[in-house]
């Protein structure tokens, strides 16, 4: 049962209270380094029930007349055509994406800028394309000895080689298409070359994920460190706060071994840092707008579950890692679940034993569980999406929506002359036919009616789905995760 856990209201408005402060304090330019999503944080909105998944760029929005964008991307995650794992598209064509989403909403992006670039082809190409298409591109450098080695970060070796962004607003937002792009040193190399320039500049970090202002074990921390496990990220208290303040404060390792890097800079450019711990850096919230802990508590640990199975699936398609998947385990433990703690698991694995075949189990908003099982006409999913949708719209469970005659000539274009050797319609077909149907069927309209309701809906499925099926119930914005089985042993798989 969906239960709100969060002040989306109360949150925009200390959030951005807080960032013009930060600009104020540093009396001229303000480099901040926004991490997580910006128009689509779904893993917010996932462990923080009530957090809407633009509401960063809603608060970005009450300041656009006065910041401009810099979108980052690690050239070696281009070189590794990286993906997405929400929204399924590569880092490169998600910096397209995200720059035109932000002048969409008449957000000023100024420039790109390629990080750890070392002429790989497939940043060569990628620069070329952006410039090509009138975007601005900058090149930084890998640094040897990062971020140990002050005395060769902080030089003309360092950050002194890489490329000076040419930017006009006092505020500027870093961002980037998923952690690890480098998006804070890329804020350093500017303060650096800002000192050059003699033009006073500061940094701050937004960075909702860990919650400094919450304890290191709660779960919507953990949760954090699942969805970063494949990067090693590891949360941890921040021991500059502590010897500071003499209070906990939650960080994490990446911006806790940086920090004396950060410290060195201010140190050179204003004759002291501003900042005393990782955390000071920060100007984050959401902690502040918890209003019922124990529903965050529960999707979060819900979302842990969630990050184990698509881990295994990594592992067994052969882009993850037993350590990755060690990493999720520790955390189960430390919150106490197991996949017995979601429920539509245990559904999905019963039908299937019941019916030797794949089958698919969903949880509905309102805690129903439906099921779906392998028929010849349709596959488990597509069999549970209808069931879904019947249950919401209480119709009987026997009565059909569809004929059989709809369904068996969309199968023969299939297999004989589309080269499918599945003839059982995906989910994405089953909802097209559906929609024929309904136009004389109003029960089949009935049915359609009810789609907006399976949103926060929470699926298993006993084998893994196939990417139509996965994108069908992302944009259904249903909460997938599936055994590590493929419905077929071979060694190719779509």
């Amino acid at each position: 049962m969906f239960k709100t856990g969060f002040d989306n209201d109360k949150y925009l408005q200390l959030q951005s209270e807080k960032i013009k402060e930060r600009i104020r304090s540093f009396g001229g330019k303000l480099y901040l380094e926004f991490g997580g999503k910006l128009f689509d944080d779904y893993h917010a909105s996932r462990v923080l029930p009530g957090f809407k998944p633009d509401s960063k760029l809603q608060m970005l929005l009450q300041l656009k007349d006065r910041a401009e964008i810099v979108v980052v991307i690690s050239s070696e995650d281009i070189a590794q055509n990286k993906v997405r794992g929400d929204i399924g598209i590569t880092y490169d064509l998600d910096v397209l994406r995200l720059i035109d989403n932000f002048r969409s909403y008449g957000l000023y992006v100024g420039s790109v800028v390629l990080t750890r670039y070392e002429s790989q082809p497939a940043a060569q190409a990628f620069a070329r394309k952006l410039e090509s298409l009138g975007i601005t591109v900058y090149r930084h450098y890998p640094i040897e000895g990062y971020p140990s080695d002050l005395g060769r970060v902080i030089s003309d070796e360092g950050y002194g080689k890489n490329d000076y962004i040419e930017t006009t607003r006092e505020l500027v937002v870093i961002t980037a298409p998923g952690p690890g792009s480098g998006k804070m040193a890329t804020c350093l190399s500017q303060l650096y070359h800002e000192h050059k320039r003699g033009v006073r500049a500061g940094y701050a970090k937004f960075e909702t994920f860990p919650i400094w202002s919450i304890p290191l074990n709660h779960p919507v921390n953990l949760a954090y460190e699942a969805a970063t496990a494949d990067l090693s990220d590891i949360n941890m208290i921040d021991p500059y706060h502590l010897d500071a303040y003499g209070s906990l404060a939650v960080n994490y390792n990446r911006d806790i071994e940086v920090f004396p890097v950060l410290n060195a800079i201010f140190n050179m450019i204003l004759g002291e840092s501003p900042y005393k711990s990782p955390t000071d850096m920060g100007v984050n919230m959401a902690g502040f707008c918890i209003v019922d802990d124990a529903a965050c508590c529960e999707a979060s640990k819900q979302e842990i579950i969630r990050r184990y199975y698509k881990s295994l699936a990594r592992k067994k398609s052969g882009v993850g890692s037993d350590d990755e998947i060690r990493r999720i385990e520790l955390l189960m433990k430390k919150a106490g679940i197991t996949t017995a703690d979601r429920k539509p698991v245990g559904a999905a694995l019963v039908k299937a034993e019941l019916t030797e075949a794949p089958a698919a189990a969903i949880e509905l908003p309102d805690g129903r569980i439906v099921t779906g099982k392998t028929s010849e006409l349709l596959g488990a999913s597509s069999a549970m999406l209808l069931n879904a949708l019947k249950a919401l719209a209480d119709i009987p469970d026997g009565e059909l929506l569809m004929s059989p005659k709809v369904i068996e000539p969309i199968q023969r274009l299939k297999v004989n002359h589309l080269g499918n050797e599945n003839p059982r319609l995906h989910t994405d077909e089953i909802l097209i036919a559906l929609c024929i149907c309904a136009s004389e069927n109003p029960t089949a309209q009935l049915a359609l009616d009810q789609l907006k309701k399976l949103e926060g809906s929470e699926m298993h499925s006993s084998v893994m789905l196939s990417s139509v099926d996965l994108k069908t119930f992302a944009r259904l914005k249903v909460n997938v995760t599936c055994e590590p089985v493929y419905q077929k042993q071979r060694l190719y798989h779509k």
